[in-house]
């Protein structure tokens, strides 16, 4: 005899809060805290943040892509004028020695170029950037893409890790948070996603659905533990 309609939804329901659970507590860092960015609606961190977004956006490791952002931190690139100021063969440099070696003369490019462009637009201050899009999610990836290196994979990026930090803007859950959810089994649906999530930041909870969608061992680790 098979379990009643109701019981077995229950059942779904509660290995969806076990397997959400999970994925919180074992991958729901951040891709700028794992690159030492302490995330605050500040210029500093959220120039450092879409420096990160820009190296995430590439057919990249994660992996390499944070440990490039700490190599450009580390060498002083660390806001706008500093990174326009800076030489074509110093960001080369940097970059080689977080691992980003593949896209390393182009992205030196885009870096001081982006730099400079922020610096004309706004003064160096995303924080500006905010203002004009005025909570519409669309102007600011339009803005956002305005910025060289970063496409519309990068704005999704960015636009994942700050809104924590800008909530006007959340939750935003993009296509592949949505494709790391379906990977797990959880719902596609954001709304219902970020009911299963409680209370945790929107950030870590997009951050972890992407490493849920990037990466099978993340599935199979949260699937055993909600078992």
């Amino acid at each position: 005899m098979t379990g009643s309609p109701d019981k077995d939804h229950k059942g779904d329901r509660d290995h969806q809060k076990k397997v959400m659970r999970a994925l919180l507590s074992r991958h729901g860092q951040t891709y700028a805290a794992e690159a030492g960015i302490t995330l605050k609606d500040t210029p500093q961190p959220l120039y450092r943040t879409l420096v990160l977004a820009n190296l995430l956006s590439a057919r990249i490791r994660a992996s390499v892509a944070v440990t490039t952002a700490r190599a450009l931190y580390d060498a002083g690139l660390r806001d706008p004028r500093r990174m326009a100021d800076a030489t074509w063969q110093q960001r080369v440099d940097a970059l080689g020695t977080g691992g980003y070696r593949r896209y390393d003369e182009r992205t030196a490019t885009q870096l001081g170029d982006a730099a400079q462009q922020l610096l004309d637009d706004c003064g160096g201050d995303l924080r500006r950037m905010r203002e004009r899009a005025d909570g519409d999610a669309e102007e600011l990836r339009r803005l956002l893409r305005r910025t060289p290196g970063i496409g519309p994979t990068g704005a999704d990026i960015f636009l994942r890790e700050v809104q924590d930090v800008w909530p006007e803007y959340a939750p935003f859950l993009d296509a592949k948070t949505v494709q790391g959810a379906e990977r797990l089994g959880l719902p596609k649906d954001p709304a219902a996603l970020t009911r299963l999530a409680g209370d945790a930041p929107r950030s870590a909870l997009a951050a972890a659905l992407v490493r849920a969608a990037l990466d099978r061992q993340v599935v199979e680790d949260c699937l055993a533990r909600a078992a």
